[in-house]
């Protein structure tokens, strides 16, 4: 038995679990990972889906990736590199005209003015706002937030939160309120009059959310798409060379080497709950690992109402789990082509331009967001979604066989339930749907099409553990984030049981490839030893 007692053990090698056990080695602990994969990362992965093609399965870009955490993991001594995407977008349109954006300011400018010389003067000011805002609110993606109906403590945090609040000036700090609780389309409607740059925007603030851009919280789903960084560059999101796996397999590889234990194809059953104390885990097999520190980077549900016993929790903090709103209405379609798209608006002739470099936006306006949702609402997916693609093998050829490509697709609207019918006979239905729109947009893209996996919310939910196949782990709006998230009084990353930790993105700052959550929930873990 000695050998399967740890200091810690983490159950679920995503990237913020990972995180949390290279934060708690590199201290001296003793750490076991429990991966019920055969691989670690859990979104965060690359997979050889078909010979010679390395798919980022699931997430396929990265911004948010804490600095810290790439600096005190050292995780560029493991492979991890990032590659900035310039142009960062491109969105053709049915007209056959188009827009393209990105980190060079010269170009946006005179791309948006194509369409608007009002629009290409104010996106300037408009990225100043958000910058403002992100000034104060990333800071605290790596704070612990404070209980509202906390001790003194608390209050003084709070306190200074509200005097960090009214630095902002009334003018920013009403921008900030704003973005975090509004809707993202008033907003772009008030900064902008050209239809084509608000849809090119607003696809962020509906990704991964079950919601269209007049919802209010999709504002904040737009802001969260700004705060990160690539290589020292606010805002620029980049691919990562080798694939999204690369960042969890770095982590996992600094997590070693300071002396934490990895072990895939490992599925926990049971948290070993006595008295209020955290004891250790069991896994499906039986296999019991014992120590007085658990931390789940599982979501809530799996956490609380799958891998416990109900005894072992207070009915009201189980009563708030219940609560999570694990809404999913994005599809992952990966596809493996012999050639890059030939965009209508912007011809290349088989080779690789800049338009192939950033994300590509089948989105010709708001309404047609609008509309795509209306489907879902009632139960439908989107006759005319909306598709958000990528290309890494633009910037990386390691990805695949000279010559050829990888798409990533990222499609809504598609509800977990369908109405009268199963995605097991829907899946193909939808993605041949996609692949007919992208086709008017691209003549030939069918015939370039070597493979493809069709990956609905259900799937996500069987493949990688997340329930409802709600990517951030639950919903990211207001009364789920913060002090919030994942319940009142349990946003300081401890659990209503003694040595029980939640470390994934069911906690704050909820979801993205930012490993904050792992960070934030090791420096608790740290504080109590």
């Amino acid at each position: 038995m000695a050998n399967n007692t740890h200091d810690a053990i983490i159950i679920g090698g995503g990237h913020n679990g990972l995180v949390t056990a290279a934060y708690l080695a590199k201290t001296g602990y003793k750490v076991l990972v429990l991966e019920r994969r055969e691989i670690v990362g859990g979104c965060c992965i690359t997979e050889e889906l078909w010979p010679g093609f390395k798919v980022s399965t699931a997430a396929y870009v990265n911004s948010l990736l804490r600095p810290e955490i790439i600096k005190d993991l050292e995780l560029k001594k493991y492979g991890f590199e990032m590659l900035p995407r310039s142009p960062s977008s491109f969105t053709p349109f049915p007209d056959g005209r188009y827009l393209m954006m990105g980190p060079d300011k010269e170009m946006t400018h005179r791309e948006i003015a194509k369409f608007s010389k009002r629009d290409a003067d104010a996106y300037p000011k408009y990225e100043d706002m958000l910058t403002r805002v992100a000034d104060f609110l990333e800071p605290m993606l790596t704070q612990t937030p404070p209980d509202p109906f906390g001790g003194v403590g608390s209050l003084w945090k709070l306190g200074q939160l509200g005097m960090g609040f009214r630095r902002l000036g009334r003018t920013t700090a009403t921008e900030a309120v704003e973005i975090l609780t509004g809707a993202a389309r008033p907003i772009l409607d008030r900064w902008f009059e050209s239809e084509e740059l608000k849809a090119t925007i607003a696809t962020d603030a509906v990704i991964g959310a079950y919601a269209p851009p007049s919802h209010p919280g999709t504002a904040y789903v737009l802001f969260h798409h700004v705060m990160g960084e690539c290589n020292g560059v606010r805002g620029v999101w980049g691919y990562v060379r080798g694939g999204m796996g690369t960042i969890s397999n770095s982590i996992a590889s600094a997590a070693k080497s300071y002396g934490a234990e990895i072990r895939t194809n490992a599925e926990v059953g049971k948290i070993l709950v006595n008295n209020g104390v955290v004891q250790g885990v069991a896994l499906k097999d039986g296999t019991e690992f014992r120590a007085r520190r658990v931390a789940s980077c599982a979501d809530a549900n799996v956490t609380f109402l799958k891998l416990m016993d109900p005894k072992d929790l207070p009915a009201e903090f189980t009563a708030q789990v219940k609560k999570i709103d694990y809404s999913s209405a994005t599809v992952k379609i990966n596809v493996a082509l012999d050639r890059p798209p030939n965009w209508k608006a912007l011809p290349s002739d088989g080779k690789v331009g800049p338009q192939h470099h950033g994300t590509m936006h089948i989105c010709p306006d708001q309404d047609y967001i609008e509309r795509a949702f209306d489907d879902a609402k009632y139960g439908r997916w989107s006759q005319n979604p909306m598709l958000e693609c990528t290309m890494a093998t633009a910037l990386d050829s390691t990805l695949a066989p000279e010559g050829k490509h990888i798409l990533s697709m990222f499609v809504q609207y598609a509800p977990y339930h369908l109405k009268g019918t199963t995605w097991d006979a829907e899946k193909d239905k939808f993605a041949d749907r996609c692949f007919d729109i992208l086709e008017e947009y691209a003549p030939g893209f069918k015939s370039s099409v070597l493979h493809r996996i069709v990956i609905p919310p259900p799937d996500m939910e069987r493949m990688w553990g997340i329930t409802g196949g709600n990517i951030m782990q639950g919903a990211m709006s207001l009364s789920s984030m913060f002090s919030f998230r994942p319940a009142a009084g349990y946003a300081n990353y401890r659990t209503p049981v003694k040595g029980l930790y939640l470390c994934g993105a069911a906690a704050h700052p909820g979801g993205g490839v930012m490993g904050a959550c792992g960070l934030n929930a090791a420096r608790e873990m740290l504080k109590d030893r």
